[in-house]
């Protein structure tokens, strides 16, 4: 029997008498451990044949706030979900090959924000916090520093070597990890000309949702939220028509969608707002796609209407489809951006949750991709403040008590604690009684040590999954800039393309035929 049937098989036994939680018979055997490390050695050892191969293609999916601790409690939840006990369950980042570490401080921040590390990772560039697309030398909120300090993407890149390039997201398309794929702004904030001041606007500075269709204008895929920063201020949202917040924003008039769909209409462009629109799509008659399925970030997972809001996994597969296309490959930019949200707002289910859908996609990009000529990595821009410990039991819900009370009010607490945030509370001066509230609804706000109206980040290194062409050149800590240099290197793309032949042929033989040439020599010496 196969060492993951036999886990599943045994997941059954998980709980024994009193309710606690009991780990499988089977693991009391030394045997059990040991077959399965053999298992392990023997998968590493094959991996001294690197895969050295040329990436046609490159997909970075970006967990947003996705720190190591969420990774853990995602791939038990994940585990839980299906029956299992979790903690021997493998998320589908678990199965790369490669793992490393990134620093992910901004050049002005110890603890980052998001538009900075986006600079680093995409345009491989570290940046000050709040600004995307731009170099340290541009200041936060001043738009006077922007020219000159701008710096480009490694989907710019791609797009320049020839290949389709797509960006997905659960945010708005205008957020801050999308935005530095294309835009150089000196505020992340500056989703709509709305929301800049008059002075910026005066000196010449583009909102990002403009930038979006204007900086590169042929992104062959975008698919997200952000529908209200493409229309004109007060026009109607054709979902909540009745709604006045989600209504357009902009104060220039311009209808951005409308813009677009003009110029694409004889290039096989198509516009999609619902779920039905894009799954009545075939990826072989379309070009170029732009959905943007809510007035700003989309639904969560957990609250998503599955009838008409797609899902991650569903854009992640409907990109992939159509930028496959290209012989010579695409660059596919994927954010599971409201994992952040979820922490932010001390809800760990929802960004628990978050996390397990995203490694869905992460799975089907592997059914429609072959790991000989794409390289995939998977990371996150920073860290949060959030855990779970307590000496829970094998197989306790991930959302569950700790089996112990406080040493000071004797009251129990959940496993899973934020550092910071809204879920710090006082019930008549004293620390709120778990027990008395339903601690695993959808909404939940998990308890905090300190107030805040939001929690924060976190400032530790993140993890960097890697698997494909090269991908073995992303281990050790290293600073967050250095991966978008290793996915160009890898696809012989961006300002690394000394071995590669030319920008459309195979990796160079000259270091092999050199290597061949000296054994031929030390040959004929020696005999």
């Amino acid at each position: 029997m196969k060492l993951t049937a036999v886990l599943i098989v045994c997941s059954s036994l998980m709980f024994g008498s009193l309710g606690k939680p009991q780990f499988p018979e089977h693991e009391k055997d030394p045997k059990f451990w040991n077959m399965w490390a053999q298992r392990t050695l023997k998968n590493a050892l094959s991996l001294q044949s690197l895969n050295t191969n040329k990436a046609m293609n490159l997909i970075l999916f970006l967990g947003d706030g996705m720190g190591i601790p969420t990774v853990t409690a995602a791939r038990i939840l994940k585990g839980q979900l299906n029956g299992q006990s979790g903690e021997e369950t493998q998320l589908e980042m678990d199965k790369f090959p490669f793992v490393s570490l990134a620093k992910t401080y901004n050049t002005n921040a110890q603890v980052p924000d998001s538009a900075g590390t986006a600079t680093a990772y995409l345009c491989g560039v570290k940046a000050n916090e709040g600004t995307v697309g731009v170099s340290a030398a541009a200041v936060r909120t001043q738009c006077n520093t922007t020219q000159g300090n701008e710096v480009t993407s490694i989907l710019k890149w791609a797009k320049e070597a020839g290949k389709s390039v797509g960006i997905v997201t659960t945010t708005r398309v205008n957020h801050a990890t999308p935005s530095a794929s294309y835009a150089h702004s000196v505020d992340r904030d500056w989703y709509s000309d709305n929301e800049m001041p008059a002075e910026a606007l005066r000196d010449g500075c583009k909102d990002i949702a403009r930038q979006l269709f204007e900086n590169i204008p042929n992104i062959d895929v975008i698919m997200g939220g952000g529908r209200k920063y493409m229309f004109p201020k007060n026009k109607s949202d054709v979902e909540y028509p009745n709604d006045l917040k989600h209504s357009g924003t902009r104060k220039d008039g311009r209808n951005l969608v409308e813009e677009w769909t003009d110029r694409m209409k004889d290039k096989k462009g198509y516009y999609v707002w619902n779920k039905k629109q894009l799954l009545s799509l075939n990826p072989n008659n379309v070009n170029y796609l732009l959905g943007l399925f809510e007035p700003a970030d989309l639904q969560y997972d957990l609250e998503r209407n599955t009838e008409t809001d797609p899902s991650l996994t569903e854009m992640v597969e409907m990109a992939i489809k159509i930028l496959r296309k290209n012989p010579r490959g695409f660059y596919l930019l994927v954010e599971g951006g409201r994992i952040d949200h979820g922490h932010h707002e001390g809800k760990a289910k929802q960004a628990l949750h978050e996390t397990v859908e995203m490694d869905r996609a992460i799975g089907r990009a592997d059914l429609l991709t072959s790991v000989h000529d794409t390289m995939t990595v998977v990371t996150a821009d920073h860290s949060h403040v959030f855990n779970f410990g307590g000496y829970t039991g094998r197989g306790n819900t991930i959302f569950g008590l700790a089996p112990m009370l406080s040493d000071i009010d004797q009251k129990p607490f959940t496993s899973i604690i934020y550092g910071n945030g809204p879920g710090y509370k006082l019930i008549n001066g004293a620390r709120e009684n778990v027990s008395t509230v339903d601690y695993q609804d959808n909404n939940y706000q998990a308890q905090a040590a300190v107030p805040l109206s939001m929690e924060t980040h976190g400032g530790e290194d993140v993890a960097v999954f890697a698997k494909g062409p090269l991908a073995h050149l992303l281990h050790g800590v290293n600073e967050q800039n250095y991966i978008p240099h290793v996915m160009a290197y890898a696809a012989c793309i961006g300002q690394n393309r000394e071995h590669c032949v030319s920008r459309s042929g195979a990796a160079d033989l000259r270091p092999v035929l050199s290597s061949i040439a000296a054994l031929l020599t030390v040959t004929r010496i020696l005999c």
